[in-house]
C-alpha cells in the first residue's frame, strides 16, 4: 500500500483510540446518553430517535455508528459524531429487546419473539427464525467461520448464533443457511434457571469447541463446552456448575449460598473473572478452571472482604473533647430524658407565663376548649378497632405467645369470633387455622371454643383458602382429626340412647317408691236388716203393677250407682260430707 493511505488508516486508529472510552446508555425516555469514561462527564445526547424504553444498543464495528432498539418496535441508526439518526425502520410488531451484529458488520441480529437476520446495507429482512415464546434477552454469534470450509465463505451463510429468553431455561443454538427451509433451533443447552448473564468463547478454527458461561438467577453459573457441528436433538446439559458460599463460621455455623451476578472469559478462555456478592458492592476474582468435577464450591467470606477499615478512613468530622462530668443524653433511647434548662436572669420572661396564683390548666380542659367530641369518632360498622382483638391475634400468632393466644381464643361471643376474623389481614389465616388445630387435639372443652373460630374462619375466607394449591396437605392434620371424631360419633350416639334409657328407668322406679300406701279399709259400712227388708220387698211385689215394678228397678240402680261412687270417694278420701248426713241421704 502506498503512503496516503497508510496516513489515512493512521489517522483512523487515532479516532478508534479516541471513541474507545465512550459508553453508550439507553433510557427509559428513548434518549440515549454517550458517556466518557476517560473524562468521567456526559459527551453528548442523542435524541428523537425512539418514542418508548430503549431495550439495547450495540456498537457498529465502524465506532462512530451505533444502533439501538425500543419498545417502539423500531430499530434506529445513529451518527454518535453528528448524533443525529442516520436510518429508522421497523423491527417487528412487537417490542425489540435485542440487537447482536454480525462478525463481518454486514448483517444485524434483532429479536422481539420472532429472531430477523436484517441486510444492513438495504435493511431488508435477510433471514426469519421461530425464536421463544418469551422475550429475547440476548443474541450472541458463537462462531466466525463455517464449520463446512469447501464452500465459498460470504460472511454469515453457516454461522451459528446463540439466543436466550426471558423465563426460558432453555438458551437455544441457531444455523444460518443458505436456504431459507429450517427456521428452527439446531441444539439447545439446558440450565436450572432463567438465564440472567451470558458470555463465551468465539470458535474460530473448526474444530475448536465453543465454552459457554451462563449465570442463572439462582445465583448458580454453568459451564458448557460443545463443538458446533450440526442438529443435536436431545438439550444439553452442563460440564460443570460452580456456586460460592460463606465458610459457615463466627457464630453462625450454616453456610449461606453467595449469588453470581456476573461470569466473563479471560483473553485465554481459560480463566473465569467471577463478579459475586451483592450488586452495591460486588466483587470481582479471577477463578482459574483446571477441575473435571461436575460441582465446584467455592468458599468465600464476603464479610472480610467487604469490611471497612475504619481507622485508615479519612474523615472530617471533629469530635469535639468532652468532660469527664459532663453527661450526654442521646435521643430515641428510652429511659433519657434531657433535663430542664433553668433560665438565666439576663434572659427575657417568656410572655406565657403564667400569673402567680393562677392555676394550670389540665389536658382534660385544654381538649374541652378544642371542642372534640370523642363519643362522636366511632369505628365504621362496629368492627372492632385496631388495638383490639384482631391486632392481638396477629401479634399473638406470629411471636407465638401463648398468653395473648388464650386470651384471644377463649372469648365466647360469637360477634366478637366473627369481627375478628373478619378484619384480620390473608396472610395469618394459615397460622391461625394450625394454631386451631393444635388446640383442638386438647381437652374437649378448649375444641367446643375452637370449633366457633374454625366456622368463621372457613366462611368468611373460603375464597381465599379455595385458591391456595397446597391447601390440602396444609390442613391434613385438621381432616385426620375431624374424621376420628366422626367415626365414633355413631357410636357415642347409641352409648348415649342406652343411657338416657337406663336413667329414666330408674328415676321412674325411685318416684314409685316415694308414693305412700293408700289405706284401703272403708271408712264406712252400711248394715241394712234382711228380714224387714224382705218382707217390704215381697208386699211391694205384690201390690204394685209391673209399670210400678220397672220404676222401683231404675231407683235401686241409681241408688247402688251413686254407693258406688260414695265408697270410692271415701277410698280416695274425698269426701267433704259428715257421715250422719250420707246416711240421711241414702
Amino acid at each position: 500500500q502506498d503512503g496516503p493511505q497508510r496516513k489515512k488508516r493512521k489517522s483512523e486508529v487515532g479516532e478508534v483510540d479516541k471513541q474507545l472510552d465512550i459508553l453508550a446508555i439507553g433510557t427509559a425516555v428513548g434518549s440515549i446518553l454517550l458517556y466518557s469514561t476517560v473524562k468521567g462527564e456526559l459527551q453528548s445526547k442523542l435524541d428523537g430517535g425512539h418514542d418508548s424504553r430503549v431495550n439495547c444498543v450495540r456498537w457498529h464495528q465502524d465506532n462512530c455508528c451505533l444502533y439501538s432498539c425500543s419498545d417502539d418496535k423500531h430499530i434506529v441508526e445513529w451518527n454518535t459524531q453528528t448524533c443525529k439518526v442516520k436510518c429508522k425502520w421497523k423491527g417487528d410488531n412487537s417490542s425489540v429487546t435485542c440487537l447482536c451484529i454480525s462478525p463481518d458488520g454486514k448483517m444485524l441480529l434483532s429479536a422481539g419473539r420472532t429472531i430477523k437476520l436484517w441486510d444492513l446495507e438495504t435493511k431488508e429482512v435477510y433471514r426469519h427464525f421461530t425464536g421463544h415464546a418469551t422475550s429475547v434477552s440476548s443474541l450472541m454469534f458463537t462462531t466466525v467461520k463455517p464449520t463446512n470450509e469447501s464452500k465459498p465463505f460470504d460472511g454469515i451463510t453457516g454461522l451459528y448464533f446463540l439466543s436466550g429468553a426471558i423465563h426460558d431455561r432453555l438458551l437455544s443454538v441457531w444455523y444460518i443457511r443458505s436456504d431459507r427451509k429450517e427456521k428452527n433451533a439446531v441444539m439447545s443447552f439446558t440450565v436450572t434457571d432463567e438465564p440472567t448473564f451470558v458470555d463465551l468463547t468465539v470458535s474460530e478454527v473448526k474444530e475448536e469447541p465453543v465454552k459457554l458461561a451462563v449465570v442463572c438467577r439462582d445465583g448458580q453459573l454453568h459451564l458448557f463446552e460443545h463443538i458446533l457441528n450440526g442438529y443435536c436433538k436431545k438439550p444439553l446439559t452442563s460440564n460443570c456448575t460452580i456456586q460460592i458460599a460463606t465458610p459457615g463460621n463466627d457464630g453462625d455455623s450454616t453456610p449461606k449460598p453467595v449469588p453470581i451476578l456476573a461470569a466473563a472469559f479471560c483473553t485465554d478462555k481459560q480463566s473465569l473473572l467471577l463478579v459475586y456478592g451483592n450488586t452495591l458492592q460486588p466483587i470481582i476474582e479471577k477463578v482459574s478452571l483446571n477441575t473435571s468435577e461436575p460441582h465446584i464450591c467455592l468458599v468465600r467470606d464476603i464479610q472480610k472482604v467487604l469490611s471497612l477499615k475504619t481507622d485508615a478512613a479519612v474523615t472530617k468530622v471533629k469530635t469535639p473533647v468532652v468532660n469527664s462530668d459532663a453527661k450526654v443524653l442521646v435521643p430515641g433511647i428510652p429511659g433519657h430524658s434531657t433535663a430542664v434548662k433553668t433560665p438565666a436572669l439576663g434572659k427575657e420572661k417568656k410572655k406565657n407565663k403564667r400569673k402567680p396564683g393562677e392555676t394550670e390548666e389540665s389536658i382534660e380542659e385544654r381538649l374541652g376548649a378544642l371542642d372534640i367530641d370523642v363519643s362522636k369518632v366511632k369505628t365504621p360498622g362496629g368492627l372492632p378497632q385496631t388495638d383490639s382483638f384482631a391486632v392481638l391475634l396477629v401479634q399473638g400468632l406470629e411471636s407465638n405467645d401463648a398468653e395473648i393466644l388464650n386470651k384471644v381464643l377463649n372469648t365466647r361471643k360469637e360477634n366478637i369470633v366473627k369481627n375478628t376474623v373478619a378484619r384480620m389481614p390473608i396472610h395469618a389465616v394459615i397460622p391461625l387455622l394450625h394454631e386451631l388445630t393444635k388446640r383442638l387435639q386438647g381437652n374437649p372443652y378448649s375444641a367446643s371454643l375452637m370449633v366457633r373460630w374454625l366456622k368463621s374462619v372457613f366462611t368468611l375466607h373460603a375464597s381465599y383458602l379455595s385458591t391456595l394449591p397446597d391447601l390440602i396437605p396444609q390442613l391434613g392434620m385438621l381432616y385426620q382429626l375431624m374424621e376420628s371424631r366422626v367415626k365414633t360419633l355413631q357410636k357415642l350416639s347409641r352409648l348415649h340412647g342406652r343411657l338416657f334409657i337406663l336413667v329414666t328407668q330408674v328415676a321412674a322406679s325411685q318416684t314409685v317408691q316415694e308414693v305412700p300406701d293408700v289405706n284401703q279399709t272403708a271408712k264406712l259400712v252400711y248394715e241394712d236388716d234382711s228380714s224387714e227388708e224382705e218382707g217390704s220387698d215381697d208386699e211391694m211385689i205384690a201390690d204394685k203393677d209391673s209399670d210400678e215394678n220397672w220404676d222401683e228397678d231404675e231407683e235401686k240402680e241409681e241408688q247402688s250407682d251413686e254407693q258406688d261412687m260414695t265408697v270410692e270417694k271415701e277410698i280416695n278420701g274425698d269426701s267433704d260430707l259428715e257421715p250422719e248426713n250420707e246416711s240421711e241421704e241414702e
